[in-house]
Protein backbone atom coordinates (compact mmCIF):
# COMPACT_ATOMS: atom_id res chain seq x y z
CA UNK A 1 0.00 0.00 0.00
CA UNK A 2 1.21 3.50 0.03
CA UNK A 3 3.72 5.10 1.61
CA UNK A 4 1.70 6.71 4.13
CA UNK A 5 -1.28 4.80 5.02
CA UNK A 6 -3.39 8.52 5.96
CA UNK A 7 -2.31 11.21 3.98
CA UNK A 8 -1.62 9.53 0.66
CA UNK A 9 -4.27 6.99 0.58
CA UNK A 10 -6.47 9.19 -1.49
CA UNK A 11 -3.85 9.58 -4.64
CA UNK A 12 -3.41 5.57 -4.51
CA UNK A 13 -6.97 5.00 -3.90
CA UNK A 14 -7.68 7.16 -6.81
CA UNK A 15 -4.78 5.67 -9.33
CA UNK A 16 -5.97 2.02 -7.90
CA UNK A 17 -9.55 2.38 -9.42
CA UNK A 18 -8.50 4.50 -12.51
CA UNK A 19 -6.32 1.76 -14.29
CA UNK A 20 -6.81 1.66 -18.27
CA UNK A 21 -7.87 -1.20 -19.49
CA UNK A 22 -5.58 -3.79 -20.37
CA UNK A 23 -4.80 -4.09 -24.29
CA UNK A 24 -1.75 -4.71 -26.32
CA UNK A 25 1.54 -3.74 -24.33
CA UNK A 26 2.75 -2.02 -27.57
CA UNK A 27 -0.81 0.13 -28.10
CA UNK A 28 -0.97 0.85 -24.76
CA UNK A 29 2.15 2.64 -24.17
CA UNK A 30 1.16 4.59 -27.42
CA UNK A 31 -1.95 5.49 -26.01
CA UNK A 32 -0.15 7.00 -22.38
CA UNK A 33 2.47 8.46 -24.38
CA UNK A 34 -0.91 10.68 -25.46
CA UNK A 35 -0.92 11.73 -21.90
CA UNK A 36 2.30 11.97 -21.00
CA UNK A 37 3.23 15.31 -23.63
CA UNK A 38 5.53 17.78 -21.99
CA UNK A 39 2.70 19.24 -19.75
CA UNK A 40 4.12 22.32 -19.35
CA UNK A 41 3.62 22.99 -22.96
CA UNK A 42 0.54 22.01 -22.80
CA UNK A 43 -0.64 24.23 -19.81
CA UNK A 44 0.75 27.24 -21.74
CA UNK A 45 -1.30 26.24 -24.48
CA UNK A 46 -4.24 25.71 -22.51
CA UNK A 47 -5.20 22.55 -24.03
CA UNK A 48 -5.45 24.07 -27.30
CA UNK A 49 -5.58 21.21 -29.87
CA UNK A 50 -2.40 20.23 -31.93
CA UNK A 51 -3.97 17.87 -34.31
CA UNK A 52 -7.30 16.70 -35.49
CA UNK A 53 -8.39 13.49 -36.65
CA UNK A 54 -9.63 13.73 -40.34
CA UNK A 55 -12.78 11.91 -40.03
CA UNK A 56 -13.75 13.37 -36.20
CA UNK A 57 -13.32 17.29 -37.36
CA UNK A 58 -13.37 19.57 -34.17
CA UNK A 59 -12.29 16.66 -31.67
CA UNK A 60 -8.90 16.78 -29.73
CA UNK A 61 -6.05 13.94 -30.24
CA UNK A 62 -4.26 14.82 -27.34
CA UNK A 63 -6.84 15.21 -24.70
CA UNK A 64 -9.59 13.16 -26.52
CA UNK A 65 -12.29 15.32 -24.15
CA UNK A 66 -15.67 15.80 -25.93
CA UNK A 67 -18.89 17.25 -25.74
CA UNK A 68 -21.76 15.47 -27.44
CA UNK A 69 -22.45 11.76 -28.22
CA UNK A 70 -22.59 8.52 -26.68
CA UNK A 71 -18.72 7.50 -27.92
CA UNK A 72 -17.83 11.05 -26.84
CA UNK A 73 -19.15 10.42 -23.25
CA UNK A 74 -16.98 7.42 -23.26
CA UNK A 75 -13.97 8.65 -24.50
CA UNK A 76 -14.53 11.32 -21.54
CA UNK A 77 -14.52 8.84 -18.72
CA UNK A 78 -11.20 7.07 -20.22
CA UNK A 79 -9.52 9.78 -20.13
CA UNK A 80 -10.57 11.44 -17.19
CA UNK A 81 -9.77 7.85 -16.03
CA UNK A 82 -6.05 8.02 -17.45
CA UNK A 83 -5.22 11.54 -16.58
CA UNK A 84 -6.49 11.29 -12.91
CA UNK A 85 -3.98 8.25 -13.35
CA UNK A 86 -1.11 10.13 -14.34
CA UNK A 87 -1.68 13.07 -11.39
CA UNK A 88 -2.47 10.57 -8.76
CA UNK A 89 1.18 8.86 -10.03
CA UNK A 90 3.01 11.69 -9.90
CA UNK A 91 1.61 13.11 -6.23
CA UNK A 92 2.54 9.44 -5.24
CA UNK A 93 5.85 9.79 -6.65
CA UNK A 94 5.94 13.34 -4.24
CA UNK A 95 5.03 11.70 -0.93
CA UNK A 96 8.00 9.44 -1.70
CA UNK A 97 10.40 11.96 -3.23
CA UNK A 98 9.78 13.97 0.25
CA UNK A 99 10.14 11.47 2.99
CA UNK A 100 13.69 10.95 1.08
CA UNK A 101 14.61 14.49 1.15
CA UNK A 102 15.20 14.50 -2.34
CA UNK A 103 14.64 18.16 -3.37
CA UNK A 104 15.17 18.50 -6.54
CA UNK A 105 13.23 16.08 -7.83
CA UNK A 106 10.46 16.76 -4.90
CA UNK A 107 10.35 20.24 -7.15
CA UNK A 108 10.34 18.93 -10.94
CA UNK A 109 7.30 16.48 -9.14
CA UNK A 110 5.54 19.02 -8.18
CA UNK A 111 6.10 21.49 -11.06
CA UNK A 112 4.53 18.33 -13.04
CA UNK A 113 1.51 17.65 -11.14
CA UNK A 114 0.74 21.24 -11.53
CA UNK A 115 0.74 21.24 -15.16
CA UNK A 116 -1.09 18.02 -15.29
CA UNK A 117 -3.99 19.16 -13.20
CA UNK A 118 -4.16 22.02 -14.30
CA UNK A 119 -4.43 20.74 -18.32
CA UNK A 120 -6.66 18.92 -16.72
CA UNK A 121 -9.04 20.94 -15.72
CA UNK A 122 -9.03 23.23 -18.63
CA UNK A 123 -9.37 20.61 -20.49
CA UNK A 124 -12.64 19.49 -18.51
CA UNK A 125 -13.94 22.85 -18.86
CA UNK A 126 -13.65 23.70 -22.62
CA UNK A 127 -15.36 20.10 -23.08
CA UNK A 128 -17.94 20.23 -20.34
CA UNK A 129 -18.02 23.79 -18.70
CA UNK A 130 -17.49 23.48 -15.06
CA UNK A 131 -20.57 23.03 -12.76
CA UNK A 132 -21.17 25.76 -9.63
CA UNK A 133 -20.69 23.21 -7.21
CA UNK A 134 -17.04 22.19 -8.59
CA UNK A 135 -15.85 25.46 -9.42
CA UNK A 136 -15.07 25.88 -5.48
CA UNK A 137 -13.06 22.72 -5.57
CA UNK A 138 -11.10 23.50 -8.33
CA UNK A 139 -10.11 27.17 -7.92
CA UNK A 140 -8.70 25.78 -4.15
CA UNK A 141 -7.17 22.88 -5.98
CA UNK A 142 -5.19 25.03 -8.92
CA UNK A 143 -4.54 27.45 -5.70
CA UNK A 144 -2.48 24.92 -3.51
CA UNK A 145 -0.87 23.09 -6.38
CA UNK A 146 0.61 26.53 -7.20
CA UNK A 147 1.81 26.60 -3.53
CA UNK A 148 3.23 23.39 -3.84
CA UNK A 149 5.37 24.69 -6.52
CA UNK A 150 6.31 27.89 -5.44
CA UNK A 151 7.36 26.35 -1.80
CA UNK A 152 9.52 23.25 -3.04
CA UNK A 153 11.25 25.87 -5.51
CA UNK A 154 12.20 27.66 -1.94
CA UNK A 155 13.96 24.27 -0.79
CA UNK A 156 16.56 24.50 -3.78
CA UNK A 157 18.41 27.40 -2.48
CA UNK A 158 18.93 26.34 0.80
CA UNK A 159 20.79 23.76 3.10
CA UNK A 160 19.51 25.04 6.39
CA UNK A 161 18.42 21.42 8.00
CA UNK A 162 16.20 23.74 10.48
CA UNK A 163 14.45 25.01 7.74
CA UNK A 164 14.09 21.88 5.57
CA UNK A 165 13.03 19.93 8.43
CA UNK A 166 10.28 22.64 8.84
CA UNK A 167 9.17 23.16 4.79
CA UNK A 168 8.73 19.14 5.01
CA UNK A 169 5.84 19.29 7.37
CA UNK A 170 4.85 22.19 5.60
CA UNK A 171 4.57 20.25 2.09
CA UNK A 172 3.47 17.47 3.63
CA UNK A 173 0.35 18.94 4.54
CA UNK A 174 -0.26 20.79 1.05
CA UNK A 175 0.07 17.63 0.03
CA UNK A 176 -2.10 16.08 1.31
CA UNK A 177 -4.72 18.59 0.98
CA UNK A 178 -4.04 18.97 -2.93
CA UNK A 179 -4.29 14.78 -3.03
CA UNK A 180 -7.81 15.24 -1.21
CA UNK A 181 -9.02 18.12 -3.30
CA UNK A 182 -8.10 16.17 -6.72
CA UNK A 183 -9.58 12.79 -5.60
CA UNK A 184 -13.00 15.31 -4.39
CA UNK A 185 -12.45 17.01 -7.87
CA UNK A 186 -12.54 13.94 -10.05
CA UNK A 187 -15.06 12.12 -8.36
CA UNK A 188 -17.60 15.22 -8.78
CA UNK A 189 -16.22 15.32 -12.77
CA UNK A 190 -17.16 11.52 -13.00
CA UNK A 191 -20.93 11.95 -11.28
CA UNK A 192 -21.11 14.58 -14.22
CA UNK A 193 -20.24 12.21 -16.58
CA UNK A 194 -22.38 9.87 -15.24
CA UNK A 195 -24.93 11.57 -14.93
CA UNK A 196 -24.86 11.71 -18.27
CA UNK A 197 -25.51 7.91 -18.88
CA UNK A 198 -28.70 7.57 -16.80
CA UNK A 199 -30.34 10.18 -18.36
CA UNK A 200 -29.38 8.53 -21.36
CA UNK A 201 -30.89 5.60 -19.90
CA UNK A 202 -33.88 7.07 -18.42
CA UNK A 203 -34.92 9.30 -21.28
CA UNK A 204 -33.50 7.59 -24.76
CA UNK A 205 -36.34 5.41 -26.89
CA UNK A 206 -33.47 4.61 -28.83
CA UNK A 207 -32.30 0.96 -28.16
CA UNK A 208 -28.84 1.27 -29.35
CA UNK A 209 -28.40 4.49 -27.10
CA UNK A 210 -29.47 2.95 -23.95
CA UNK A 211 -27.40 0.20 -24.59
CA UNK A 212 -24.50 2.25 -25.29
CA UNK A 213 -25.02 3.64 -22.15
CA UNK A 214 -25.59 0.50 -20.13
CA UNK A 215 -22.18 -1.13 -21.55
CA UNK A 216 -20.43 2.28 -20.60
CA UNK A 217 -21.67 2.05 -16.70
CA UNK A 218 -20.77 -1.95 -16.51
CA UNK A 219 -17.39 -0.97 -17.87
CA UNK A 220 -16.99 1.65 -15.48
CA UNK A 221 -17.94 -0.91 -12.44
CA UNK A 222 -14.93 -2.90 -13.05
CA UNK A 223 -12.70 0.24 -12.12
CA UNK A 224 -13.45 -0.29 -8.38
CA UNK A 225 -16.41 -0.19 -5.58
CA UNK A 226 -15.25 3.71 -5.43
CA UNK A 227 -16.77 4.33 -8.99
CA UNK A 228 -19.95 1.60 -8.36
CA UNK A 229 -20.69 3.88 -5.35
CA UNK A 230 -20.69 7.14 -7.48
CA UNK A 231 -22.91 5.33 -10.00
CA UNK A 232 -25.52 4.23 -6.96
CA UNK A 233 -25.35 7.74 -5.85
CA UNK A 234 -26.49 9.49 -8.80
CA UNK A 235 -29.21 7.01 -9.64
CA UNK A 236 -27.92 4.26 -11.77
CA UNK A 237 -29.55 0.85 -9.91
CA UNK A 238 -32.98 3.09 -10.16
CA UNK A 239 -32.45 3.76 -13.68
CA UNK A 240 -31.58 0.11 -14.41
CA UNK A 241 -34.65 -1.50 -12.73
CA UNK A 242 -36.75 0.73 -13.66
CA UNK A 243 -35.80 -0.23 -17.42
CA UNK A 244 -36.22 -3.97 -16.18
CA UNK A 245 -39.56 -3.14 -15.81
CA UNK A 246 -40.78 -1.88 -19.24
CA UNK A 247 -41.26 -5.20 -21.62
CA UNK A 248 -40.66 -2.50 -24.70
CA UNK A 249 -36.68 -3.42 -23.23
CA UNK A 250 -36.63 -7.16 -22.60
CA UNK A 251 -34.08 -7.46 -24.74
CA UNK A 252 -31.35 -5.34 -22.26
CA UNK A 253 -32.89 -7.03 -19.22
CA UNK A 254 -29.72 -9.31 -18.70
CA UNK A 255 -27.48 -6.15 -20.05
CA UNK A 256 -28.98 -3.96 -17.21
CA UNK A 257 -29.24 -6.32 -14.56
CA UNK A 258 -25.28 -7.96 -15.27
CA UNK A 259 -24.43 -4.03 -14.19
CA UNK A 260 -26.86 -3.77 -11.29
CA UNK A 261 -25.14 -7.01 -9.93
CA UNK A 262 -21.65 -5.29 -10.06
CA UNK A 263 -22.72 -1.84 -8.72
CA UNK A 264 -24.30 -3.98 -5.92
CA UNK A 265 -21.18 -4.59 -4.51
CA UNK A 266 -21.20 -1.70 -2.66
CA UNK A 267 -23.63 -0.94 0.06
CA UNK A 268 -24.80 2.17 -1.47
CA UNK A 269 -25.79 -0.09 -4.48
CA UNK A 270 -27.79 -2.85 -2.41
CA UNK A 271 -29.66 0.53 -0.24
CA UNK A 272 -31.12 1.87 -3.87
CA UNK A 273 -32.03 -1.81 -4.96
CA UNK A 274 -34.02 -1.48 -1.78
CA UNK A 275 -35.66 1.42 -2.17
CA UNK A 276 -37.38 0.51 -5.40
CA UNK A 277 -38.47 -2.46 -4.46
CA UNK A 278 -35.88 -4.66 -6.30
CA UNK A 279 -36.34 -7.64 -5.16
CA UNK A 280 -39.95 -8.20 -6.01
CA UNK A 281 -38.46 -7.00 -9.64
CA UNK A 282 -36.03 -9.79 -9.25
CA UNK A 283 -38.80 -12.32 -8.06
CA UNK A 284 -40.92 -10.93 -11.36
CA UNK A 285 -38.00 -11.43 -13.69
CA UNK A 286 -36.96 -15.17 -11.71
CA UNK A 287 -40.52 -16.83 -12.14
CA UNK A 288 -41.18 -15.35 -15.73
CA UNK A 289 -40.81 -18.58 -18.01
CA UNK A 290 -41.18 -15.51 -21.56
CA UNK A 291 -37.91 -14.17 -19.95
CA UNK A 292 -35.18 -15.78 -21.69
CA UNK A 293 -32.57 -17.74 -19.78
CA UNK A 294 -29.94 -14.79 -19.88
CA UNK A 295 -31.98 -12.18 -18.32
CA UNK A 296 -33.08 -14.58 -15.54
CA UNK A 297 -29.08 -15.99 -15.19
CA UNK A 298 -28.46 -12.34 -14.38
CA UNK A 299 -31.37 -11.88 -12.09
CA UNK A 300 -29.54 -14.86 -9.83
CA UNK A 301 -26.43 -12.84 -10.46
CA UNK A 302 -28.09 -9.98 -8.89
CA UNK A 303 -29.54 -12.22 -5.94
CA UNK A 304 -26.30 -13.94 -5.46
CA UNK A 305 -24.47 -10.21 -5.07
CA UNK A 306 -26.98 -8.97 -2.35
CA UNK A 307 -27.20 -12.25 -0.37
CA UNK A 308 -23.39 -12.46 -0.18
CA UNK A 309 -22.16 -13.26 3.33
CA UNK A 310 -19.77 -10.98 3.06
CA UNK A 311 -22.41 -8.08 2.50
CA UNK A 312 -22.60 -6.08 6.24
CA UNK A 313 -26.69 -6.34 5.40
CA UNK A 314 -27.14 -9.28 4.12
CA UNK A 315 -27.59 -12.52 7.05
CA UNK A 316 -29.81 -13.11 8.98
CA UNK A 317 -29.61 -13.98 12.82
CA UNK A 318 -31.38 -17.35 11.89
CA UNK A 319 -28.51 -18.68 9.25
CA UNK A 320 -27.03 -22.08 9.19
CA UNK A 321 -23.53 -21.77 8.15
CA UNK A 322 -20.51 -24.13 7.44
CA UNK A 323 -18.21 -21.20 8.12
CA UNK A 324 -19.17 -18.59 10.98
CA UNK A 325 -21.33 -15.53 10.00
CA UNK A 326 -19.13 -12.12 8.75
CA UNK A 327 -22.16 -10.11 10.84
CA UNK A 328 -25.92 -10.66 11.33
CA UNK A 329 -27.19 -7.40 10.29
CA UNK A 330 -31.17 -7.47 9.28
CA UNK A 331 -31.66 -4.52 7.27
CA UNK A 332 -32.57 -6.38 4.52
CA UNK A 333 -34.11 -9.52 5.64
CA UNK A 334 -37.95 -8.43 5.38
CA UNK A 335 -38.31 -7.36 2.07
CA UNK A 336 -36.46 -10.60 0.74
CA UNK A 337 -38.65 -12.99 3.05
CA UNK A 338 -41.75 -11.84 1.08
CA UNK A 339 -40.08 -13.22 -1.74
CA UNK A 340 -38.30 -16.41 -0.72
CA UNK A 341 -40.41 -19.01 -1.76
CA UNK A 342 -40.85 -17.66 -5.38
CA UNK A 343 -37.49 -16.87 -6.09
CA UNK A 344 -35.85 -19.68 -4.07
CA UNK A 345 -38.25 -21.99 -6.56
CA UNK A 346 -37.11 -19.74 -9.52
CA UNK A 347 -33.40 -20.57 -9.09
CA UNK A 348 -33.84 -24.19 -7.91
CA UNK A 349 -35.98 -24.74 -11.33
CA UNK A 350 -32.95 -22.54 -13.32
CA UNK A 351 -30.45 -25.02 -11.75
CA UNK A 352 -32.50 -28.06 -13.28
CA UNK A 353 -33.21 -26.29 -16.52
CA UNK A 354 -29.64 -24.68 -17.32
CA UNK A 355 -28.30 -24.97 -20.71
CA UNK A 356 -25.02 -24.61 -19.63
CA UNK A 357 -22.08 -24.54 -16.58
CA UNK A 358 -22.01 -20.44 -16.40
CA UNK A 359 -26.00 -20.31 -16.07
CA UNK A 360 -26.10 -23.28 -13.31
CA UNK A 361 -23.09 -21.23 -11.22
CA UNK A 362 -25.34 -18.37 -10.91
CA UNK A 363 -28.34 -19.67 -9.56
CA UNK A 364 -26.42 -22.23 -7.46
CA UNK A 365 -24.20 -19.36 -6.24
CA UNK A 366 -27.56 -17.59 -5.33
CA UNK A 367 -29.10 -20.47 -3.47
CA UNK A 368 -25.87 -21.53 -1.71
CA UNK A 369 -25.92 -17.18 -0.48
CA UNK A 370 -29.97 -17.69 0.31
CA UNK A 371 -29.23 -20.76 3.20
CA UNK A 372 -26.38 -18.83 4.31
CA UNK A 373 -29.15 -16.25 4.43
CA UNK A 374 -31.95 -17.96 6.93
CA UNK A 375 -32.57 -21.54 7.15
CA UNK A 376 -36.34 -20.85 6.11
CA UNK A 377 -34.65 -21.54 2.51
CA UNK A 378 -32.92 -24.99 3.35
CA UNK A 379 -36.61 -26.00 4.07
CA UNK A 380 -38.38 -24.82 1.02
CA UNK A 381 -35.47 -26.42 -1.44
CA UNK A 382 -36.32 -29.83 0.55
CA UNK A 383 -39.69 -29.43 -0.14
CA UNK A 384 -38.73 -28.97 -4.10
CA UNK A 385 -36.47 -32.07 -4.16
CA UNK A 386 -33.54 -29.93 -4.14
CA UNK A 387 -31.42 -32.68 -3.22
CA UNK A 388 -32.50 -35.02 -6.32
CA UNK A 389 -32.05 -31.93 -8.66
CA UNK A 390 -28.50 -31.06 -7.49
CA UNK A 391 -26.92 -34.19 -7.40
CA UNK A 392 -28.13 -35.14 -10.82
CA UNK A 393 -26.44 -32.09 -11.65
CA UNK A 394 -23.34 -32.98 -10.58
CA UNK A 395 -23.65 -36.00 -12.86
CA UNK A 396 -24.02 -33.51 -15.59
CA UNK A 397 -20.68 -32.02 -16.87
CA UNK A 398 -22.20 -29.88 -19.13
CA UNK A 399 -23.90 -28.04 -15.74
CA UNK A 400 -21.40 -28.73 -13.15
CA UNK A 401 -18.17 -28.49 -14.95
CA UNK A 402 -15.95 -26.80 -12.89
CA UNK A 403 -14.46 -26.62 -9.07
CA UNK A 404 -16.25 -23.52 -8.68
CA UNK A 405 -19.68 -25.25 -9.66
CA UNK A 406 -19.03 -27.93 -7.37
CA UNK A 407 -18.67 -25.25 -4.48
CA UNK A 408 -21.66 -23.99 -4.49
CA UNK A 409 -23.78 -27.52 -5.21
CA UNK A 410 -21.81 -28.80 -2.14
CA UNK A 411 -22.16 -25.60 0.13
CA UNK A 412 -26.17 -26.15 -0.25
CA UNK A 413 -26.14 -29.52 0.43
CA UNK A 414 -24.08 -28.82 3.57
CA UNK A 415 -26.35 -26.26 4.90
CA UNK A 416 -29.36 -28.54 4.15
CA UNK A 417 -27.84 -31.46 5.59
CA UNK A 418 -28.85 -29.55 9.35
CA UNK A 419 -32.28 -30.70 9.05
CA UNK A 420 -32.95 -34.18 9.53
CA UNK A 421 -35.15 -34.85 6.12
CA UNK A 422 -31.51 -34.75 4.25
CA UNK A 423 -30.14 -37.68 5.13
CA UNK A 424 -33.28 -39.84 3.81
CA UNK A 425 -33.56 -37.62 0.63
CA UNK A 426 -29.96 -38.34 0.06
CA UNK A 427 -29.56 -42.23 0.89
CA UNK A 428 -32.69 -42.20 -1.72
CA UNK A 429 -30.63 -40.59 -4.40
CA UNK A 430 -27.42 -42.40 -3.74
CA UNK A 431 -25.96 -39.69 -2.63
CA UNK A 432 -23.09 -40.83 -0.82
CA UNK A 433 -21.21 -41.90 -3.51
CA UNK A 434 -21.12 -38.24 -5.33
CA UNK A 435 -19.97 -36.75 -1.71
CA UNK A 436 -16.85 -38.94 -1.27
CA UNK A 437 -16.13 -38.15 -5.20
CA UNK A 438 -15.80 -34.78 -4.15
CA UNK A 439 -13.67 -35.48 -1.51
CA UNK A 440 -11.13 -36.29 -3.89
CA UNK A 441 -11.52 -33.03 -6.12
CA UNK A 442 -8.08 -31.59 -7.16
CA UNK A 443 -7.18 -28.28 -9.43
CA UNK A 444 -6.51 -29.22 -13.16
CA UNK A 445 -4.44 -25.91 -13.20
CA UNK A 446 -1.95 -24.03 -11.11
CA UNK A 447 -4.75 -21.19 -10.64
CA UNK A 448 -4.77 -19.93 -7.05
CA UNK A 449 -8.12 -19.30 -6.75
CA UNK A 450 -9.02 -23.15 -8.17
CA UNK A 451 -7.12 -24.46 -5.96
CA UNK A 452 -8.99 -22.60 -2.92
CA UNK A 453 -12.03 -23.22 -4.54
CA UNK A 454 -11.54 -27.26 -4.47
CA UNK A 455 -10.06 -26.67 -1.03
CA UNK A 456 -13.59 -25.52 -0.10
CA UNK A 457 -15.37 -28.14 -2.12
CA UNK A 458 -12.97 -30.97 0.27
CA UNK A 459 -14.16 -28.94 3.25
CA UNK A 460 -17.35 -28.98 2.87
CA UNK A 461 -17.80 -32.28 1.85
CA UNK A 462 -16.60 -33.41 4.89
CA UNK A 463 -18.83 -31.30 7.04
CA UNK A 464 -21.90 -32.39 5.01
CA UNK A 465 -20.85 -36.43 5.27
CA UNK A 466 -20.48 -35.09 8.94
CA UNK A 467 -23.64 -34.15 9.47
CA UNK A 468 -25.66 -36.14 7.70
CA UNK A 469 -23.61 -39.50 9.39
CA UNK A 470 -25.87 -38.44 12.39
CA UNK A 471 -28.22 -41.34 10.70
CA UNK A 472 -27.01 -44.65 11.47
CA UNK A 473 -27.83 -45.64 7.35
CA UNK A 474 -25.94 -43.03 5.99
CA UNK A 475 -22.80 -43.65 8.08
CA UNK A 476 -23.24 -47.29 7.44
CA UNK A 477 -22.71 -46.07 3.59
CA UNK A 478 -20.43 -44.40 3.83
CA UNK A 479 -18.30 -46.91 5.49
CA UNK A 480 -19.42 -49.41 2.78
CA UNK A 481 -18.13 -46.98 0.10
CA UNK A 482 -14.73 -46.79 1.82
CA UNK A 483 -15.22 -43.55 3.30
CA UNK A 484 -12.92 -43.88 6.46
CA UNK A 485 -9.86 -44.46 3.89
CA UNK A 486 -10.33 -41.63 2.28
CA UNK A 487 -10.64 -39.81 5.10
CA UNK A 488 -7.59 -40.85 6.63
CA UNK A 489 -5.65 -40.59 3.96
CA UNK A 490 -6.49 -36.87 3.79
CA UNK A 491 -5.88 -36.38 7.12
CA UNK A 492 -2.40 -37.82 7.39
CA UNK A 493 -1.53 -36.50 3.39
CA UNK A 494 -0.96 -32.51 3.41
CA UNK A 495 -0.49 -33.50 0.14
CA UNK A 496 -4.09 -34.46 -1.14
CA UNK A 497 -5.46 -31.62 1.07
CA UNK A 498 -3.08 -29.03 -0.28
CA UNK A 499 -2.11 -28.65 3.28
CA UNK A 500 -5.33 -26.96 3.99
CA UNK A 501 -6.40 -26.99 7.55
CA UNK A 502 -9.67 -26.30 6.86
CA UNK A 503 -9.91 -29.61 5.38
CA UNK A 504 -8.12 -31.61 7.66
CA UNK A 505 -10.53 -30.25 10.51
CA UNK A 506 -13.26 -31.08 8.93
CA UNK A 507 -11.97 -34.46 7.84
CA UNK A 508 -11.12 -35.45 11.20
CA UNK A 509 -14.34 -34.44 12.56
CA UNK A 510 -16.16 -36.69 9.86
CA UNK A 511 -13.83 -39.73 10.86
CA UNK A 512 -14.68 -39.75 14.15
CA UNK A 513 -18.67 -39.34 13.78
CA UNK A 514 -17.90 -42.36 11.82
CA UNK A 515 -16.01 -44.02 14.29
CA UNK A 516 -18.53 -43.28 17.02
CA UNK A 517 -21.47 -45.40 15.24
CA UNK A 518 -19.32 -47.86 13.87
CA UNK A 519 -15.99 -48.50 16.01
CA UNK A 520 -14.75 -51.39 14.15
CA UNK A 521 -14.21 -49.82 10.70
CA UNK A 522 -10.85 -47.91 11.82
CA UNK A 523 -8.17 -49.79 12.87
CA UNK A 524 -6.28 -49.24 16.13
CA UNK A 525 -3.32 -47.46 15.23
CA UNK A 526 -5.54 -44.97 12.95
CA UNK A 527 -8.04 -44.84 16.51
CA UNK A 528 -5.32 -44.14 18.26
CA UNK A 529 -3.88 -41.04 16.74
CA UNK A 530 -6.98 -39.71 14.89
CA UNK A 531 -9.90 -41.10 17.18
CA UNK A 532 -8.92 -41.26 21.12
CA UNK A 533 -6.87 -37.72 21.40
CA UNK A 534 -8.41 -34.65 21.74
CA UNK A 535 -9.29 -32.83 18.14
CA UNK A 536 -6.64 -30.41 18.84
CA UNK A 537 -4.19 -32.93 19.64
CA UNK A 538 -4.95 -34.75 16.48
CA UNK A 539 -4.71 -31.80 14.30
CA UNK A 540 -1.20 -30.90 15.33
CA UNK A 541 -0.04 -34.07 14.98
CA UNK A 542 -1.44 -34.19 11.29
CA UNK A 543 -0.91 -31.06 10.57
CA UNK A 544 2.89 -31.61 11.32
CA UNK A 545 3.27 -34.47 9.43
CA UNK A 546 4.07 -32.13 6.19
CA UNK A 547 7.57 -31.05 7.98
CA UNK A 548 11.03 -32.43 6.49
CA UNK A 549 13.34 -34.24 8.56
CA UNK A 550 16.28 -33.87 6.23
Amino acid sequence: MPYNSRTSSSSVSTAKRMHAIQVDSVQRWMEDLRHMTEVECMCVLQSKPIGVDEECPGELIVSGLGTTGDHVTRDNLQTLLKRALVVSTELGKMFHRLEKGRWLRVHGTAVRANCHVRSLVLEYNCARGTPAHMQQYETALLEKCMELTVITERCLHTNDEYFLKSMKEAIHEILTDVSDSFSQMIDMALANEIQILIRQIEDSDDLFTIENAISNLLSLTQDGPQLCSIIAKEGGVVALLKLCRQDCFSCLYAQALRTVASICCVEEGINQLEKVDGILCLADILTDEACVEAARAEAAAVVAQITSPHHTSTQSPHHTSTQSPHHTSTQHLASFLESMQDIVTALINLCESASCGEVFLLASAALANITFFDSMACEILLQLNAVHILLQACRDRQRVDTPYSKDQVVTILANLSVLEQSASDVLHENGIEPLLQLLGERPSSSSPSEGAACERVQQKAAVTLARLSRDPGVAQAAIQLQAVPRLIELCRSPAERNSSDSVLVACLAALRRLAAGCPDSINPSDHQQLIKPRLVDSFLLCSNMEESFV
